[in-house]
Order: C-alpha cells, then sequence, then structure tokens
C-alpha cells in the first residue's frame, strides 16, 4: 500500500483542502498508516502529475486554498489497487527487539519503556472509545460504510486491549527479576 492510496480513499470520502485532509488523515487514518503533512502534500502533488485528482480553486478570507478531489484516473487505480491481495501485515516492533536484547543482557532497563508504552496504549484506548461512542454508540449498522468504519476502529480497539493485557502481565513479571 502507500500513501497516495490512503489519500484517494480519504478524498473520495470527501473532497479537502490540504490542511483539511492533513487534520482528517491525523484523526482517522493515521491512527493506522502513518504520514508526514509534508509527505500528504508532496504525495498530492505527484497524484496531480499523475492525473488522478484535480483541484478547485476556492476564494475564502484566507486567501486562495485548493480543494483536492479525486478524477477517473484515481478511482481506477484504487480500484486496481484494490483487487490485489495482501499478506497480513508482520509485527515490526523495535519494542520486542530491546526486549529480546535485555533477555540476554539482563538488567530490567526497559521497564521503563514498557511502562510509557502501557500508559501509550491507555491513552490511544480512552481516544478510540471516545471516538466510538461519538460516532457509533447510536448507531444499528445504517449503511456499509459506516458498519466498516466502525468494525476497523473495533479491530483499533480490540489490538490496545490486547497490547494492555500484554504490558500488564509482563511488567510484573519482570520486576520480580533482579538481574
Amino acid at each position: 500500500m502507500s500513501l497516495a492510496h490512503v489519500l484517494l480513499t480519504s478524498l473520495l470520502e470527501k473532497p479537502s483542502t490540504g490542511i483539511e485532509l492533513a487534520r482528517r488523515f491525523d484523526r482517522s487514518m493515521g491512527f493506522f498508516w502513518n504520514a508526514t503533512h509534508q509527505q500528504i502534500y508532496r504525495e498530492l502533488n505527484a497524484m496531480l502529475k499523475k492525473g488522478w485528482i484535480s483541484t478547485l480553486e476556492d476564494s475564502d478570507y484566507m486567501g486562495r486554498s485548493k480543494t483536492y478531489q479525486v478524477e477517473l484516473l484515481g478511482r481506477t487505480e484504487l480500484a486496481d489497487w484494490m483487487l490485489k491481495h495482501s499478506e497480513p501485515a508482520q509485527l515490526r516492533e523495535e519494542l520486542m527487539v530491546r526486549l529480546r536484547a535485555e533477555a540476554q543482557l539482563g538488567g530490567n532497563t526497559v521497564l521503563p519503556e514498557l511502562e510509557q508504552h502501557l500508559f501509550i496504549h491507555k491513552e490511544k484506548l480512552k481516544t478510540y472509545q471516545q471516538i466510538f461512542a461519538k460516532d457509533f454508540a447510536h448507531t444499528n449498522n445504517e449503511s456499509r460504510t459506516l458498519y466498516i468504519h466502525k468494525m476497523i476502529l473495533q479491530l483499533g480497539i480490540d489490538l490496545e486491549i490486547g497490547w494492555i493485557k500484554w504490558l500488564e502481565e509482563v511488567i510484573p513479571e519482570l520486576k520480580k527479576f533482579n538481574d
């Protein structure tokens, strides 16, 4: 998957200015695909050159801004990409390598990082649960689109719960060792 496919998907959901897209990205797609605002703008320019998107110029009190929208070539690219199969993502977690190294070196030096990760996962879980309560608490799978969005968020919640459970089990056990 490329950033272009993420942006095409976001723009299909709602044509947006670059800054609106970057902000929406931070609140949704950014939970499972990382990109800086600079990378987003660079990719938007590349997509413009390929004819995948176009812009509408808006005049507003802040000056001129461009609203990006998906064109037929962009829809075709996204549809072609959707037909491709992808393997499940492999866990690539630096913390796991540190923990394996500590198993050899000893010292419980990774404990503060594990505790920090626990805090971060708890905060992310709170964020996901707040979004769920705001956006999905009172929906009854009214549409396919909402159902898909809800289930993606539910997976994020389940993953955070899994991390929290694992960390809450590992941290106290590691504290019992004195090496």
